[in-house]
């Protein structure tokens, strides 16, 4: 894997606010590259960055990540909805624009590529 497609990935995470979550969906139309992606990066290196903040695009999360998640959200205010299965995206959801100004400036010193 290309390490500055990973590190950008992984900068573009830590720019979600707290309190806050965006769809892998979102990630990858920030970085230029597809959700699968987002999240095989994730799976394999996403374990020091705030990885729960990342959700599929209902605000969902598969197997037991939701587990490993709720400390997280609880901490930072985020509410599982009645389902079980995630948070309802719609009231969490970062704002996409600050987002992308604030991967901007995080990401300027690498080198040219995706994103």
């Amino acid at each position: 894997m290309d390490e500055v497609l990973v590190e950008r990935v992984l900068r573009a995470v830590e720019q979600v606010p707290p309190g806050r979550v965006v769809s892998y969906g979102d990630l990858a139309a920030l970085v230029g590259i597809g959700p699968r992606q987002v999240g095989s990066i994730l799976r394999h290196w996403g374990d020091n960055v705030t990885w729960w903040r990342v959700t599929s695009h209902a605000g969902d999360f598969q197997g037991d990540l939701l587990a490993r998640a709720r400390p997280h959200w609880d901490e930072e205010g985020i509410r599982v909805k009645p389902n079980g299965l995630g948070c309802r995206i719609a009231d969490y959801r970062a704002d996409l624009s600050a987002l992308a100004t604030d991967y901007a400036r995080a990401t300027a010193d690498l080198a040219d590529g995706a994103g």
